[in-house]
């Protein structure tokens, strides 16, 4: 497959027939796009802590599997994932539209006042965010998608700059759309910011803050207020949530690392291996020796 390279004062600009990459070597930094994710994956140059935005573009549903769980996405839908998770997909599928980036790029983190969207696209611990893409709206996607490609031919100082207002863009639409579909129309703003602070931080704390208390504190509400919230909000509590998170890393270290369920004990910040494995048969229903048996059966 014929490989174009074309270089600027800092940064390289690589594009595979409908892959394109934008990487800036001084700060390992990377934006890519590729409408075939399956077969283009591999070949960009950075893998390591990849966050991607997956679109549909097929007219038929497209099965993947995210961590344990398979997503069916529908025909212009969208599913968010960052490097915390282990995507794959079913042999011989559709090919799938990626946007993927890393934090030396864009950190959603540190943008979060520009763009709102962790712990609703990104680090959260709720279900994973499927938005649907409205007809209406369908215009409005496709023609970034192609402002983004055409930037991306564009080899100049401002490459990168130009590039990142795009991504920003395009993560805010989908963020209003996340907004809309995905959180219950009676809470206001200061409920949604509630929610997504309390998301990102059981992301960030959960091998070490364990109880409603432990995040109440750090957000400067009470427990009660949280529990209220979320009982608005869905059907789980914010300790489930908490519990919950920390299940699904030791199904990911179970899963696709060779640890054995002591290390993962401690990994998870657990000092009794055995206390881990009933707190794990408690939330999952299965023990964690049960759990790998059933998916390696399964594979």
């Amino acid at each position: 497959m014929p490989l174009l390279k074309i270089k600027s004062p800092s940064s390289l600009i690589t594009t595979i027939l409908m892959q394109y990459e934008f990487t800036n070597q001084k700060l390992g930094s990377i934006f890519g796009l590729t409408d075939y994710l399956q077969r283009d994956g591999s070949q960009f140059s950075i893998h390591q802590g990849i966050v991607r935005i997956l679109w549909n573009r097929n007219a038929e549903a497209v099965d993947i599997r995210i961590d344990d769980l398979k997503i069916t996405l529908q025909p212009n839908q969208i599913v968010t994932t960052t490097f915390l998770q282990h995507v794959s997909f079913p042999p011989q599928s559709l090919p799938i539209t990626a946007f993927l980036f890393n934090r030396e790029f864009y950190c959603i983190v540190d943008h979060d006042s520009e763009v709102s969207c962790n712990g609703i696209l990104f680090f959260g611990t709720q279900d994973i965010p499927v938005i649907t893409i409205p007809e209406d709206q369908l215009r409005k996607f496709e023609l970034l998608l192609e402002v983004v490609k055409e930037e991306f031919k564009t080899v100049d100082q401002i490459q990168g700059d130009m590039l990142q207002m795009l991504l920003k863009r395009l993560i805010i639409i989908c963020t209003r759309l996340a907004k809309e579909q995905l959180i219950v129309k009676t809470l206001n703003d200061t409920h949604i910011e509630a929610i997504r602070q309390f998301n990102y931080l059981v992301d960030m704390h959960y091998r070490t803050k364990r109880k409603v208390k432990d995040y109440a504190e750090l957000m400067h509400r009470s427990p009660k207020t949280l529990s209220n919230l979320f009982a608005v909000y869905n059907q789980k509590s914010p300790q489930q949530i908490i519990q919950e998170r920390i299940v699904l890393e030791a199904k990911r270290l179970i899963l696709f690392t060779d640890k054995q369920s002591q290390e993962i004990a401690y990994d998870l910040g657990f000092d009794d291996p055995a206390y881990f494995s009933r707190y794990f048969k408690k939330i999952a229903q299965v023990s964690p020796s049960e759990f790998k048996e059933k998916h390696v059966l399964a594979s």
